[in-house]
């Protein structure tokens, strides 16, 4: 996943939205450097390469969900992953609430690990 190809799913451009382009550009970055502070601790790479974050909404008001799986549905931090998220997320100014979602629907493979992941996992 590239940063490029990350956005938040809200049409700031449309006429009548509250956040303009540029603000929302700038969430969008702030986002994006907040959930690479974020790690699978069995793993050594952050949530945003692992490709484990499949959405994110950010409403007019500055709401913000989460759609995101893990490597495993078993996985050990499963209770602990979404806390951390959330924290992460809320820790960028200006966001008013955040709600993080687990879904296993696509399952995550490492075919979805950005190109950084995979250098840093030694998977080329």
């Amino acid at each position: 996943m590239d940063d490029a190809n990350f956005k938040p799913e809200q049409t700031a451009s449309e006429p009548g939205s509250a956040i303009s382009q540029s603000e929302l550009d700038a969430i969008t970055d702030q986002l994006v450097d907040k959930l690479k502070t974020v790690y699978d601790p069995e793993i050594p790479v952050d949530i945003y390469e692992l490709g484990l974050v499949y959405k994110v909404d950010l409403s007019d008001e500055k709401d913000v969900v989460v759609e995101m799986t893990l490597t495993a549905p078993g996985c050990p931090v499963a209770g602990d992953m979404p806390g951390w998220v959330e924290e992460a997320v809320m820790s960028v100014p200006g966001i008013r609430s955040c709600v993080v979602n687990l879904v296993f629907d696509p399952p995550w493979d490492p075919s979805r690990m950005s190109d950084e992941a995979k250098l840093q996992l030694n998977m080329f």
